[in-house]
C-alpha cells in the first residue's frame, strides 16, 4: 500500500461476546473527523444509557497518529487500550469502536476485563469488511466562464469528484481527489488560461 492507502471498514458492524454473566455488545463505524466519531460513540452511549459501561476508540488519517481511548469507569487501561489494540492489529484506520457493557454480577478482574473488551472489539472489526481507501485532497479552482469546456474536459478525465460549483463571469468549482494525485491534477489546470487554484 503507498503511504495514502489505508484500511477501514466499509459499513457499520455489530458483535455480541458473553463472558461470567456480562454482556459486551460492540458497534464499529467507519468515521473521517474526531467529531464523527464522537457523535458515533454520544449516539451508542443514548442508545445504551441503561449500561453499565461505553468504553470506546478511535483512530484517524493514513498514518494513524490521531487517536483516543476512553475506559469509562472501567480500571484504568482495561477498556479503551485493549479496543484501540485491536483497531492497530487490525492495521486499521479511521474506525470508531465502542463497547457496551452490561454487568452481569460476576468481577471480571483486570485481566478478564482487558481480555473481554479486547474479543468484543475483534469480534466487531470481524463482522465488517474492510476496504482500501486513499487519503483525500480538496482542491478549489476559479476560473473564467470561457474556460469552463477545458475544465470539465480535464476533471472528467481525472478521478476528481466534484463537491460544489457555481457558474457566473467567474466560475467555481470544489473537488475532491486522491491525495497522491492532487498534484498532477493541480499543475493540468492551472496549466489552463484564467484559472486560479486554492
Amino acid at each position: 500500500m503507498t503511504t495514502s492507502e489505508y484500511l477501514t471498514i466499509a459499513s457499520p458492524s455489530q458483535a455480541v461476546f458473553r463472558e461470567k454473566m456480562s454482556k459486551f455488545i460492540s458497534f464499529a463505524s467507519p468515521v473521517s473527523t474526531a467529531e464523527e466519531a464522537k457523535a458515533f460513540i454520544s449516539r451508542i452511549a443514548n442508545e445504551y444509557h441503561d449500561a453499565r459501561h461505553v468504553c470506546w476508540a478511535y483512530m484517524l488519517g493514513a498514518a494513524c497518529t490521531d487517536f483516543q481511548s476512553n475506559d469509562n469507569g472501567e480500571p484504568s487501561g482495561t477498556a479503551g487500550k485493549p479496543i484501540l489494540g485491536q483497531i492497530r492489529s487490525a492495521g486499521l484506520t479511521n474506525i470508531a469502536i465502542a463497547v457496551v457493557r452490561y454487568f452481569g454480577g460476576i468481577k471480571l478482574g483486570t485481566s478478564g476485563l482487558i481480555a473481554a473488551y479486547r474479543e468484543a472489539a475483534r469480534l466487531a472489526i470481524e463482522a465488517a469488511e474492510t476496504v482500501v481507501m486513499h487519503e483525500q485532497a480538496q482542491i478549489t479552482v476559479t476560473f473564467a466562464y470561457i474556460a469552463m469546456n477545458e475544465v470539465m474536459r480535464t476533471l472528467k478525465s481525472s478521478e476528481a469528484k466534484i463537491l460544489e460549483q457555481q457558474f457566473d463571469n467567474t466560475c467555481s468549482i470544489t473537488l475532491t481527489i486522491r491525495a497522491d494525485r492532487a498534484d498532477e491534477l493541480s499543475a493540468r489546470l492551472s496549466a489552463i488560461d484564467s484559472t486560479s487554484l486554492e
